[in-house]
């Protein structure tokens, strides 16, 4: 993507301040994470068993552009890159396109035949090319999220219409590839469209504009065709007068859900960039980079803390040469949730880009197309999921040890009237456990309202928490959690007691 236009407008509109399992029948137990189509539960993502997954991945751009294909294939073989991203951690590749790439006129230009590399592509089409990328991908374990990036590869548009591309052309062609991939559960899920900003709104009701609205019809035209598909779909720009990145203020979706025909597909899709896209007010705040929980809280974070659905951050990059990007970066890190505490309760992320010649951002790779930025890709390792590893790290014991746990307990929130909290439990056993119970008693008159990956019942200030199915199993020296929340606000942090199964 080129963003000097986006850097412009956002600048200027800155100014204020987140079980259907298909067929299959696998057990946890005997199929590989991220096996098969995925739903949601909560704010977490499935897989076709049931288990959660962590989408941690990767951008790689082209098809959206004039060159009608993922860039890079003028310096290197495309199963080869494939290769690469798999070697460093990542499990998921997001594939932006335009609406170009349907026309029989298109064909992808700019690739290298010589010395045998891509010769599989010889005489393919656009469609065709990704379709070896989407077969090369699931047979090296990762999946796909194609993303509709533009209607054509002039530019970017703020709604998902233009004069020259209609809603209908859009929806048509998004069911023309929900129909190409059917049954090749590599390709996850469609990204409706990519960064739809001001005109667009958010429950507005106005057909013309209203972006929720428009990827309701969208998303249930796509699963009329594949029900099985996850539907990503991002914010706007403005909603009740806060204006934030281009595609990344969900605010709206707390009164304004997307409602789809299948239950279990909704994901949500923000996006979120640092100042080498353009400045902010947040990042000149004195308190930065501390202010920035509060911001993402604000603006998208609050449906995964709520478990009112998965958040996926599409997007985030930066070049990494300012001081305040570095710290944004690393707070924005920490803030998806490591996957060694977390495992797959974590937002989910593709990185903003593979390719270095993302103008304002770069990528892990840098220009020659094949070294390694360590240093940027090393800030992402702590929420990497190779191959979608759901729970902590750690051995998983031989037989007769111990079986033990603890518990942490901290507030994440606190609104006066109430609050959100969160508990780790560890394994601190000689032995993988099955199960586990968390209690604690507060001093106060605290009363839990919900809560998420575990059940509870609670007796007076006493509140006993009982894992979850898909959580009770923890591998020695991992870690499950849960949180849920609480009224009134106010409580301190009682003390906490594990046992476990």
């Amino acid at each position: 993507m080129f963003r000097s236009l986006r850097r412009a407008l956002c600048a200027a509109a800155a100014a204020l301040l987140i079980p259907l399992a298909g067929a299959q029948t696998a057990h946890a137990d005997s199929a590989a994470p991220g096996a098969g189509y995925w739903h949601t539960s909560g704010r977490q993502i499935l897989d076709a068993a049931g288990q959660p997954v962590r989408i941690a991945g990767i951008n790689w751009f082209g098809f959206e552009t004039g060159n009608h294909v993922v860039h890079g294939l003028w310096s290197r073989d495309y199963k080869s890159m494939i290769d690469q991203m798999k070697s460093l951690g990542y499990n998921t590749i997001r594939l932006p396109y335009s609406d170009d790439i349907f026309k029989g006129s298109t064909v992808p230009d700019s690739i290298d035949f010589s010395g045998g590399k891509n010769a599989d592509l010889q005489g393919l089409n656009s469609l065709q090319v990704m379709d070896k990328i989407v077969a090369y991908a699931g047979q090296d374990g990762l999946k796909v999220i194609l993303d509709r990036h533009r209607p054509d590869s002039g530019g970017q548009s703020a709604l998902w219409y233009t004069a020259s591309v209609p809603e209908s052309t859009w929806i048509a062609d998004l069911k023309s590839l929900a129909a190409r991939y059917k049954g090749q559960s590599t390709v996850i899920g469609i990204d409706l469209h990519n960064e739809p900003h001001d005109p667009a709104c958010w429950g507005c009701g106005d057909q013309a504009t209203d972006w929720r609205l428009a990827a309701e019809r969208a998303g249930n035209a796509v699963l009329s065709v594949n029900p099985d598909l996850l539907i990503f779909v991002e914010g706007v720009q403005s909603y009740d007068g806060a204006s934030y990145w281009w595609g990344g203020n969900l605010m709206g979706v707390a009164q304004y859900p997307v409602r789809l025909s299948v239950a279990g597909r909704v994901v949500y899709s923000a996006h979120d960039y640092a100042t080498s896209v353009a400045q902010q007010s947040w990042f000149s705040d004195p308190t930065f980079p501390a202010n920035m929980p509060g911001i993402w809280d604000r603006y998208w974070g609050y449906i995964f803390k709520q478990n009112l659905a998965p958040v996926w951050v599409g997007e985030f990059g930066t070049t990494l040469q300012s001081t305040v990007d570095q710290k944004w970066l690393s707070a924005l890190v920490n803030y998806l949730r490591p996957t060694a505490t977390y495992g797959a309760d974590s937002f989910q992320w593709t990185f903003w880009s593979w390719n270095p010649d993302s103008g304002d951002t770069g990528g892990i790779l840098k220009d020659d197309w094949a070294t390694v930025d360590t240093v940027k890709d090393r800030y992402l390792t702590s929420v990497k999921a190779p191959l979608f590893a759901g729970s902590g790290g750690g051995d998983n014991g031989g037989g007769g040890g111990t079986a033990a746990c603890s518990a942490s307990y901290t507030v994440s929130s606190d609104w006066g009237s109430g609050f959100n909290a969160e508990v780790k439990v560890t394994n601190t056993g000689t032995a993988a456990i099955s199960g586990w119970k968390v209690t604690w008693t507060w001093n106060g008159a605290q009363k839990v309202s919900n809560m998420w990956n575990a059940s509870y019942t609670q007796n007076g200030a006493t509140v006993t928490a009982v894992n979850a199915a898909h959580n009770g199993a923890v591998p020695v020296g991992g870690s499950a959690s849960f949180g849920f929340g609480g009224a009134p606000g106010g409580g301190g942090v009682p003390s906490v007691s594990c046992s476990a199964s």
